[in-house]
């Protein structure tokens, strides 16, 4: 199985401008068929071209207006009309039997956790200020079953703690979807890189025993089935003609056996 993870950046370049390449970009990730490809980032309008979509910051005057006030400029303006969400294309090799949301920075538990982590009000008011969700969605192919979280994690610079805790939650929901039996994956925008993460490290310890994670804030951890070193597309992968790249992050991926 070939499990790929894309932020998609709102279907912006690197550097951003007007346009948007939201269909070239999803043209892109699923040129070669991956069986289930999560993204990040995706406009609200856009959803819908998913097979499974969820919104998490919603768009403030809907997601149809939301799209015509992003237009003029989508580099500028990016998410502030568009609202975004998580969503999840699946081959036609896979067969889905279950899907679960769950917000992953809801106001009690930044409340609880922010009092056992000591935050600053700082970074409780940047944790506050966009909602986050992970997905959970049980799917078959030939005889394997699979728990697949797609999840993105809350960003902030001065601290990797929110992030921190948004992944360990994220993973002890999807942990509670899977049964026995299933192999279960973990994907998504972290935002936690190792070396600055102990969620990363805790995932990848004798508890959890999930693969290693990637160099990066982009990640596919695996449990219950051999895997690939996980792979980062180059940058070439991704350039258009105009020398921009799609998105300002690359995709990454592996196979499970």
């Amino acid at each position: 199985m070939l499990v790929r993870s894309w932020n998609l950046f709102h279907g912006n370049t690197w550097p951003p401008q007007r346009r948007a390449f939201l269909d070239e970009m999803i043209a892109l990730a699923t040129a070669d068929d991956p069986d289930v490809l999560c993204v990040q980032e995706v406009p609200a309008w856009a959803l819908g071209r998913f097979a499974i979509g969820d919104v998490a910051a919603r768009p403030p005057f809907g997601a149809a207006v939301g799209r015509l006030l992003t237009a003029p400029n989508h580099g500028l303006i990016r998410s502030a009309f568009a609202g975004q969400g998580n969503a999840l294309w699946l081959s036609s090799r896979i067969r889905l039997i279950d899907r679960h949301v769950l917000p992953l920075n809801p106001q009690r538990f930044r409340a609880r956790e922010g009092r056992a982590l000591g935050l600053t009000p700082a970074v409780r008011a940047a944790w506050a200020k966009e909602r986050r969700i992970v997905q959970a969605v049980r799917l078959t192919m030939g005889r394997r079953t699979f728990v697949v979280a797609n999840m993105h994690c809350t960003s902030y610079a001065g601290d990797p703690r929110p992030a921190d805790a948004e992944l360990l939650r994220g993973a002890w929901f999807a942990d509670s979807v899977a049964r026995r039996e299933d192999v279960l994956v973990l994907a998504g925008d972290f935002n936690a890189r190792p070396g600055d993460s102990t969620a990363l490290a805790d995932l990848a310890g004798p508890e959890w025993r999930f693969s290693a994670a990637g160099p990066g804030i982009d990640h596919v951890l695996v449990r219950g089935a051999p895997a690939s070193p996980l792979r980062v597309w180059p940058d070439e992968r991704r350039r258009r003609p105009d020398g921009t790249l799609l998105s300002d992050h690359a995709p990454v991926e592996l196979e499970i056996e």
